[in-house]
């Protein structure tokens, strides 16, 4: 036992900051090796712009040439839907059918764990592959893409002057084969490319004026190109292959090509022109800065520093430049390691902004040498936090660096409350252990609750079953780990640092109390009292104690009039947060602006990419513009993990704009928007978008109309735009699809065409070859397959008042005109069909004025649709969809944790208090 005046104090057990004072030597090496160890761990840690969170979608594409969007949807699209649904996490299935082909994303609930999507990706293909038997004869597919979240870290786009499409697409082959080589590269994707044909165009007048069928051309070139064994000679002593050649392995030797018909010999470039060239329609196509590309991406693995791989693919390229011809020019268009060192150093720079003002604040609050304490005790915090970062896996991003932040202040509470707490038993008398023990034994327990009542206000983020969870969860783990480790820090490292830092605050009373004494014997006058610490309330004695006194004894005093005060306040800030618009994510600071461009369905790719060029001339020679790309027929990559890829459409065009800064971003944006309205590219629906945070949403405010009956669905989805339209906040609400486009029905006269031998396959088969082309036979070229395609002439394909004149060979031989045979009608047709969960649905979608939240847009439309809901038949509904949707899956994962919080908090709280009383207080 010691003594101190008359306080008696007992060596303390199980007393943390006793022990941490008695055993310096052992601090101060724990110390120096937690803030190596936070040092090596910041260094090694992973970066990233954002966490990461699994993409729980799959696409699935399935093509059927010939078929209708309806024979697909309901041959191939239904069955494959009905299939799917069978799954295990299934939320919904969303299909586009159009004529030809269907596309499907298959998305699993939000609350799916990551660790079950890829055996879920599984069950799709091994699903569909059990049902392939029972589709149609002719489709083909289904395939299965089950990377479609993955992100091409690196984009880069490769142009050449004067340079064809095949020596482009060489030099990227050579590009990616160096590339897969740097480390943690998981894959690297070449985009835009257009596959090499050989074309050989007839005119079917001049081919039946010979006498010359097109089955003998097509017979001509498949015998000149077989590829058949020629045997082996074997010596005795060796085994010598014979090898026959002459197959076709170019322009010159397919229009050499000898056909025979009718006793007389041909040569096939007599009868036909035969040229090379790129498929024909092209189904994707991309731009760089108006000149045609290809784009070429590098996928990053999991879990490595983007970076170090963004130097190391760098490094890569700049030594695969020497390498590369002349004329042709590698540009990098998605640099997301620039991206990622950006936003780190721009959150580490409001991270040190955050950390200066704490601690001048307590420099300027707490003294010289407490605020001193009080300093160290954050590095101390942070190198742990770094430490158990890396070894938890968790990168920093904005998640982790927004979670630090927000701790800053919170996590010197601790080292203030113990800082203090030993300065007034100091100041009272107390040496600096007893003082660091009283610490101990009056404040640990309730900071600990605190701190744990605290941490448990984040949990519902960090546990929420959802991508909320996988986004932003580390607001609670690094929060949590931060507070906890802080509270480690004040009860063990704090007194340490209070033993060797703060002064022997006797010794200065001494002092101080001998200087005054002196000073009054030199005037004569009697001593100052000498110093007494029997009374520990002495040091409250000062005014601003004095001032706080009387206020809390006021409010004491007048309690019902305190209570009504702060019940009213409570009552005016629920009221004022009703009022606060809400949007879960928020806009990006990103530099890049999508320039989209939606022409109406059925328009084809070539007018699509017209109108991508007169696009193009709106951005040539803005200053604001660092660089743009174009794609045409697609949407770009994902080159960020929050962009959701447009899926193929031939009527979709999208330029992707990389503002010099975010103020350049805005003016262009202002500009685009201001001459669209001033009636360019009046020919598409233009929206200029920026990105946006957290998980894709497409457009923010979205009204699904889904119903049985098309006619009805679109009835009522004009009634919900014109409800839209009436709305101030939203800006060119329109449909996904709703219009119809020509088609040409051919309806043949059976009788006269048994009659000449012909059959209904014959006839598409014919119309097939001349109008789109047929596949013949395929040239060996190196590593690349060139197909000879066989078509009528450009005049004769393209001209739909000659399609009777075109002629069917019939049994004999005989051509046949296709207008004796069928009877032509123009029609029109759906040429696209959307369907969610195997009904039909059309979406009723819009953008919002800029300083307009989506959820307040989508509450006005949602209280003014609830007439025409109310007068819906049976079997149609209408549904809110957009960022409002996003946000109440998000929400909803989150509140449905809250009564854990709250049972966590009162837990806590009990077990500190142990009383009801003060518990509800």
């Amino acid at each position: 036992m010691s003594k101190l005046g008359s306080l008696t104090i007992r060596k303390p057990r199980g007393n943390w900051s006793y022990w941490a004072v008695t055993h310096p030597t052992l601090m101060l090496f724990l110390i120096l090796m937690i803030m190596a160890a936070g040092i090596v761990s910041f260094t090694r840690l992973g970066r990233s712009e954002d966490p990461s969170f699994t993409i729980k979608v799959a696409v699935i594409t399935v093509s059927w040439p010939g078929a209708t969007a309806i024979e697909v949807q309901q041959q191939v699209s239904e069955r494959i839907e009905k299939k799917l649904q069978e799954l295990p996490w299934f939320d919904k299935i969303q299909t586009y059918t159009k004529a030809n082909f269907a596309a499907m994303q298959v998305v699993f609930k939000d609350n799916t764990p990551p660790r079950e999507v890829q055996g879920l990706f599984y069950q799709i293909r091994k699903k569909l592959d059990d049902l392939k038997p029972e589709l149609p004869a002719g489709v083909i597919g289904p395939n299965v893409n089950d990377e479609y979240g993955d992100v091409d870290s690196v984009l880069y786009a490769l142009t050449g002057d004067g340079a064809g499409f095949a020596d482009i697409k060489r030099v990227a082959e050579r590009l990616k084969s160096r590339l897969l080589r740097v480390p943690n590269t998981t894959k690297v994707n070449i985009y835009g490319a257009q596959d090499e044909k050989i074309f050989v165009e007839f005119s079917h007048a001049k081919l039946a004026t010979l006498g010359v069928p097109v089955q003998a051309l097509f017979d001509s070139l498949q015998r000149q190109n077989i590829l058949t064994p020629a045997g082996t000679v074997d010596t005795g002593a060796a085994r010598i292959p014979l090898r026959v050649t002459g197959a076709l392995d170019g322009v010159e030797a397919v229009a050499a090509t000898p056909v025979e018909a009718n006793g007389r010999i041909f040569r096939l470039g007599d009868l036909a022109t035969v040229t090379r060239g790129t498929v024909d329609p092209p189904t994707y196509l991309i731009r760089q800065e108006a000149v045609p590309a290809l784009a070429l991406g590098v996928v990053m693995q999991k879990g490595a520093n983007i970076t170090e791989f963004g130097k190391a693919v760098d490094a890569a390229r700049q030594e695969f430049l020497a390498e590369v011809p002349a004329g042709i020019d590698i540009h990098q268009i998605a640099d997301q390691p620039k991206v990622v060192n950006a936003a780190i150093s721009e959150f580490l720079k409001a991270f040190a902004e955050a950390l200066a003002i704490v601690l001048a604040v307590s420099f300027l609050t707490l003294g010289l040498r407490t605020g001193v304490i009080v300093a160290l005790s954050v590095p101390l915090v942070l190198a742990v936090v770094f430490s158990a970062m890396y070894v938890m896996g968790i990168d920093l991003h904005r998640i982790s660096l927004g979670a630090l932040i927000i701790s800053l202040g919170l996590l010197v509470d601790d080292a203030i409350i113990a800082v203090e707490m030993m300065v007034v038993k100091m100041e009272q008398g107390f040496d600096r252990r007893s003082a660091a023990a009283y610490a101990w034994t009056s404040t640990a327990f309730p900071m600990l609750t605190g701190t744990l009542v605290t941490i448990i206000g984040f949990l519902p983020v960090g546990l929420a079953g959802s991508a909320v969870g996988e986004y932003a969860g580390g607001i609670f783990w690094v929060t949590g780990l931060a507070l906890t480790v802080s509270w480690f820090v004040a009860v063990l490292f704090t007194p340490y640092l209070g033993m060797k830092l703060l002064p022997d605050f006797r010794a200065l009373e001494l002092r101080k109390y001998e200087r005054a004494a002196l000073k009054a014997a030199r005037r004569g006058l009697p001593p100052p009292p000498r110093p007494d610490h029997a009374n520990p309330h002495a040091i409250y004695e000062t005014p601003l104690y004095n001032l706080l006194r009387r206020m809390v004894s006021w409010s004491v005093d007048h309690k019902f009039v305190t209570v009504g005060v702060v019940l009213l306040i409570l009552a005016g800030a629920i009221a004022a947060f009703t009022r606060v618009q809400q949007q879960f994510f928020p806009i990006s600071s990103r530099p890049e602006l999508f320039f989209q461009m939606r022409m109406p369905q059925g328009t084809s790719i070539t007018a699509s990419l017209a109108t991508a060029k007169r696009a193009e001339e709106m951005l040539k020679g803005d200053q604001d513009i660092a660089t743009y790309t174009t794609y045409v027929g697609q949407g770009s990559p994902r080159f960020w993990l929050g962009l959701n890829p447009q899926l193929p459409d031939e009527a979709f065009a999208e330029i992707v704009i990389i503002a010099k800064d975010v103020p350049a971003r805005e003016r262009i944006k202002a500009r685009l928007e201001r001459e669209v309205g001033e009636g360019k590219l009046s020919e598409a629906r233009v929206r200029v978008d920026r990105f946006n945070f957290g998980p894709p949403v497409g457009f923010p405010v979205q009204f699904r109309v889904i119903g049985p009956d098309p006619a009805s669905v679109r009835e009522t989805a004009l009634k919900v735009r014109d409800v839209l339209r009436a709305n101030p906040g939203a800006r060119d609400p329109h449909f996904d699809w709703n219009e119809q486009t020509p088609s040409v029905r051919l309806v043949v006269d059976q009788d006269r065409a048994r009659a000449l031998g012909l059959n209904v396959q014959d006839v598409s088969n014919m119309l097939q070859t001349w109008l789109t082309g047929a596949t013949v036979t395929s040239i060996r070229d190196r590593t690349e397959k060139v197909d000879v395609v066989a078509r009528a002439v450009a005049a004769e394909r393209a001209d739909l008042s000659r399609i009777g004149e075109l002629t069917i060979a019939s049994r004999g031989g005989v051509p046949v005109p296709l207008a004796q045979v069928a009877r032509i009608e123009f029609t029109h047709e759906d040429p696209i069909l959307w369907r969610r969960n195997r009904e039909l649905s059309i979406t009723v979608r819009a953008d919002v004025v800029d300083g307009v939240q989506p959820p307040t847009v989508s509450a006005e439309v949602g209280e003014a649709l609830k007439p025409l809901v109310a007068t819906l038949p049976p079997g149609m509904r209408i549904e809110s969809g957009g960022s409002v949707e996003e946000s109440e899956k998000a929400n909803g994962s989150i509140f449905v944790l809250f009564p854990l919080m709250i049972m966590g908090m009162l837990t806590v709280l009990m077990l500190q208090l142990q009383s009801f009383s003060r518990l509800v207080l």
